[in-house]
């Protein structure tokens, strides 16, 4: 399991994000969890409030248009994520970006 592998949503909300990708950065991956951020459908209803950009780049995995929602950033233990569902390896600096424009260049 490597850092920006997109595994399918396993949890009661798969329909509306179908895929979480991992962000945390395999120094840890010793630790039995992984820090994940979710991938939603463009089409969920609550996707509308967030526009592509920077911050909520948008991707296509496995034929579904969905864009990143670092909002909801959170720990899965390993045995919780679902089948490997492939990668976001060629895009992980734009995945990078906007996490480190979340958590450390946005100024308010």
């Amino acid at each position: 399991m490597s850092q920006f592998d997109v595994h399918r949503n396993t949890g009661p909300q798969r329909e509306s994000i179908p895929f979480l990708v991992v962000v945390q950065s395999a120094v840890f991956d010793n630790v039995h969890r992984r820090i994940v951020a979710p991938l939603m459908r463009r089409t969920a209803p609550f996707a509308a409030n967030l526009q592509p950009s920077r911050i909520t780049p948008n991707f296509k995995v496995d034929g579904i248009e969905v864009i990143l929602n670092p909002f909801e950033i959170a720990s899965v233990a390993i045995a919780k994520l679902g089948t490997k569902a492939g990668d976001l390896k060629d895009h992980g600096s734009t995945i990078t970006d906007a996490l480190d424009e979340v958590f450390s260049r946005t100024w308010g």
